[in-house]
């Protein structure tokens, strides 16, 4: 909220920006002192809810929020929020307008002043500026120059090209459940996701890559141990097969069992398990297992 204290149109008053220091309640207008107001709690929440939006914008890098911008040798002007031209390594007033002011309007605003600001804004080249009102219906004016706007409201749409990558409802000024979903999009465009359900698709798929690759590799590892195993297995088995054939070979010799060509292919062509029944069999009756029986 603002009222200038003295003011001459046409004519230039004595205070200069240089004059001007940081931190005081104090704006100047072509040479004028104009006193500023605290902020109400309707006002400054506003204003910080439509901060913490604008800054999340994919295109925007800087942000501030009564940031003191010299328009001119004698006009030094906070717009409530500046997106743009709010360099952080600077002490000193900005200089220019930033690309897009934008002033909350509550009660006790000077509507003279407001359009005296929105002009020397746009003097000192500003591309857009707007102007929240809070008072009554809230909405939002977006002025293209001054004296020439286009009243917005609820889901009606924000743009403001050059400044802004993303359009955003009006409402998202004012309105902080509002202003959180559009920062969750704008930071999820900013981390390249056109919205959330495309980061959830991108986590399943990841999980689904994920989960075969170490499918494949689990199966390698089990496959090669289970390889070894089986290997080991059957190299046991070979050696136990033809440590029988020899041993039954020899039991046959012992017990003056016949061994003809029949059996001999019989011996060396049996698993591990038939070689265990003759071996069994001979060791038991001392004849040939079929001759047993």
């Amino acid at each position: 909220m603002s009222g200038k204290t003295s003011s001459q149109k046409g004519v230039q008053g004595p205070f200069r920006a240089e004059g001007l220091e940081p931190g005081g309640y104090w704006e100047i207008s072509h040479g004028y002192p104009v006193q500023l107001s605290p902020a109400g709690p309707r006002h400054g929440s506003a204003s910080v809810t439509g901060a913490m939006l604008l800054a999340t914008d994919p295109a925007v890098m800087e942000v501030g929020v009564d940031v003191g911008h010299k328009l001119a040798t004698d006009t030094v002007r906070a717009p409530d929020v500046s997106v743009g031209g709010v360099p952080s390594d600077q002490s000193s007033w900005a200089v220019g307008a930033p690309p897009l002011p934008i002033e909350y309007a509550d009660e006790g605003t000077s509507e003279s002043d407001l359009r005296d600001k929105i002009e020397e804004y746009f003097g000192a080249g500003a591309k857009w500026v707007w102007v929240v009102r809070l008072v009554g219906a809230r909405r939002v004016e977006v002025y293209s120059a001054p004296g020439v706007f286009l009243e917005r409201s609820g889901q009606d749409l924000l743009e403001a090209p050059g400044v802004l990558a993303l359009p955003l409802p009006a409402a998202a000024l004012y309105d902080r459940s509002v202003a959180l979903d559009i920062s969750l999009r704008n930071l999820l465009r900013r981390a390249g996701y056109r919205d959330l359900d495309a980061v959830r698709k991108e986590g399943i798929e990841r999980g689904i890559e994920q989960g075969i690759e170490r499918g494949i590799e689990q199966g390698i590892e089990q496959g090669i141990e289970r390889g070894i195993e089986r290997g080991i297995e059957q190299g046991i088995e070979r050696g136990k097969a033809m440590n029988l054939r020899s041993t039954i070979e020899d039991l046959c010799g012992l017990f003056d069992v016949a061994l003809n060509e029949e059996r001999r292919r019989h011996i060396a062509a049996a698993d591990l398990r038939e070689l265990e029944r003759i071996y069994d069999g001979i060791t038991k009756s001392k004849r040939w297992p079929d001759d047993a029986r």
